[in-house]
């Protein structure tokens, strides 16, 4: 059984990303797959935690300040991690380490950055 959390994969994250990480046995639903093109950052922050998905985006700033609206407003999230710009096999081997390294009950109402 998979220990790992699920991931999403917010439209600004390569598609290749995902099939990268399923790839290497991870749970990784992009947002194309999700039928979730075009809503917006709190829809798909929305989505990733009524689906228990920590989402995986590159759109600091957006999800910088959702992040801290749920924290004000005592709203929950499955997780955020926001991953900075390199290739897709960096990309895949930074969320792989942090996978590997944070218990899934952890990235629970929490920010990473990778």
């Amino acid at each position: 059984m998979n220990h790992f959390v699920k991931l999403y994969l917010d439209e600004d994250v390569s598609v290749l990303l995902g099939k990268i990480l399923v790839g290497r046995g991870f749970d990784a639903l992009t947002t194309r797959d999700a039928g979730m093109l075009r809503k917006s950052d709190e829809d798909q922050l929305l989505f990733a935690t009524t689906y228990s998905r920590v989402i995986l985006t590159h759109n600091r700033r957006h999800f910088e300040e959702l992040h801290s609206e749920f924290v004000e407003k005592q709203f929950e999230h499955a997780g955020i991690v926001v991953a900075g710009c390199c290739d897709l096999y960096e990309m895949a081997r930074r969320v792989a380490l942090l996978l590997h390294a944070t218990p899934a009950r952890v990235f629970r109402n929490q920010l990473f950055y990778i």
